[in-house]
């Protein structure tokens, strides 16, 4: 990619369960598994001079809520995030998804959920109740049912008050960057912090009238219009890819 080629490494962590392999454990990934982020951080620190975190989506939110949650020691080492189409209200988001112009996508979405949940369940019978996937109707029941109980929270909406990002905000202390279109079909109005964004020195909100989910196309170029604005901005940040 366009970061790649101006020189920088780039280390891809994939969820639990996402790289094409389920996860050993019961538990699965959820998008506020900071501890994990926090794992492959340490493994890289000794190797790097600077670390600069990207997250896409719901690993968007991962990366804001582990450099602002203050649960895991922010090394001196990290110098900057950047959340591209980032659903920070994770509740407002998912109650988008559930609206009928997303249909296609929640109905493909809940496919593969299922899929890995009855995997999971002839692993852990006695841990996953496989019969609550017969209450399952849309994301928002997933997650009540399974998401949030086998991570550790009550319940889908006990889940998306402790993870989502938005609510630490206030505590950015590292440049960082949110990319979302105003034409995401899965954002709520509720995602984009124009007010947190004033209100920091560090935090900035860039938005665009269209791009979609994560389809900020550039058109005559080989590279897509967010990545651009990622290189430029971790440029401007880094010390070493000046």
């Amino acid at each position: 990619g366009l970061l790649h080629a101006n020189g920088f490494d780039i280390a891809a962590m994939n969820y639990r369960g996402c790289s094409g392999e389920m996860n050993r454990k019961p538990y699965s990934y959820h998008s506020g598994a900071t501890g994990d982020l926090y794992l492959l951080i340490q493994s890289l620190l000794p190797e790097y001079e600077e670390v600069l975190l990207v997250g896409f989506s719901l690993g968007g939110n991962l990366v804001l809520k582990y450099s602002c949650d203050l649960i895991y020691p922010l090394d001196e080492k990290i110098k900057a995030v950047v959340a591209v189409s980032v659903p920070i209200d994770l509740y407002g988001g998912v109650l988008e998804i559930l609206k009928w112009f997303n249909r296609f996508y929640s109905t493909n979405f809940l496919k593969t959920l299922r899929i890995k949940i009855e995997s999971k369940h002839q692993k852990f019978p006695d841990i996953i109740n496989i019969d609550n996937l017969k209450k399952v109707k849309n994301i928002l029941d997933f997650d009540n049912f399974f998401t949030g109980p086998l991570n550790g929270f009550e319940d889908a909406k006990d889940y998306y008050a402790k993870c989502n990002s938005k609510q630490f905000l206030h505590n950015c202390q590292i440049p960082t960057l949110i990319l979302n279109a105003w034409d995401d079909p899965f954002l709520s109005e509720t995602c984009y912090p124009t007010q947190e964004a004033e209100q920091s020195d560090y935090l900035h909100l860039v938005t665009s009238k269209y791009g979609g989910h994560i389809g900020f196309t550039n058109f005559g170029v080989s590279y897509y219009w967010n990545e651009w604005r990622i290189l430029e901005f971790l440029v401007g940040v880094s010390a070493i890819h000046e």
